[in-house]
């Protein structure tokens, strides 16, 4: 089996719901959308009429939906999805001028520098092979507009109750994208302890959120300088 086969059937055995009502799931896209318009804020971005964004690993269209609410253009939006049936959801539920292509993202046939964002949601930590994540990072790079950035969400530590996946340590997403200026921020109350915070109380979810070792992603900025920059690292 190649690598993208093994992953449409890790995806088959995953059961679990992530229903958007819950109140740890619901607690933890607020927190992360916070730190989005944050970070496109921070690098420029905003306001997003005119930015050009792809997202690999679109799903079935959820985070490009909350784009769409943050004022992206539709038809400046790109979706990337290996699993077919799951690009036909997002199509069923996205604008029509939204395009939503499935297949292999680091085989996209696209221009490259055609976008000014270049997003991925727990993508590589679904890809355990090396050589494919070093396949769609050099994809994802060649995308991506001089000026623009990666905005990568991810998780850094590995899961031992699910063998599917593997955390994505920074100092891996560094190794990925050596030529980018790279700025990160740890992001996520853990999931097994928001949880089960969260049925106690919601608001816990931010009490204990404070604390920074309690937070198992990173949510970081790649920007790609413009002829003749040179990288840099920065953590907040």
């Amino acid at each position: 089996m190649s690598e993208a086969e093994r992953i449409h059937a890790r995806y088959a055995r995953r059961t679990r719901k992530y229903e958007p009502w819950t109140p740890w799931v619901h607690r933890t896209h607020q927190e992360l959308e916070r730190r989005v318009i944050d970070t496109l804020r921070r690098e420029g971005m905003l306001p997003p009429e005119e930015r050009r964004l792809l997202e690999v690993g679109c799903g079935t269209g959820g985070n490009l939906l909350t784009f769409l609410r943050l004022g992206f253009s539709p038809s400046l939006i790109v979706g990337s999805e290996l699993q077919e049936e799951r690009a036909a959801a997002a199509r069923e539920r996205l604008p029509a001028g939204l395009t939503v292509l499935s297949g292999n993202s680091a085989e996209l046939e696209l221009p490259d520098e055609t976008f000014d964002i270049v997003f991925q949601s727990l993508v590589f930590s679904s890809i355990l092979d090396p050589a494919m994540r070093g396949a769609l990072a050099d994809r994802m790079w060649q995308l991506l507009a001089p000026g623009g950035g990666i905005l990568w969400y991810d998780f850094t530590w590995d899961n031992p109750a699910n063998p599917d996946v593997s955390g994505i340590p920074l100092r891996v997403v560094r190794q990925l994208f050596p030529q980018g200026n790279f700025s990160s921020r740890r992001v996520t109350l853990a999931p097994p302890l928001s949880r089960w915070v969260t049925r106690i109380h919601p608001a816990l979810y931010d009490w204990c959120n404070v604390l920074a070792p309690l937070r198992t992603h990173v949510l970081c900025w790649i920007g790609k300088p413009l002829a003749g920059g040179h990288g840099s690292v920065a953590s907040a």
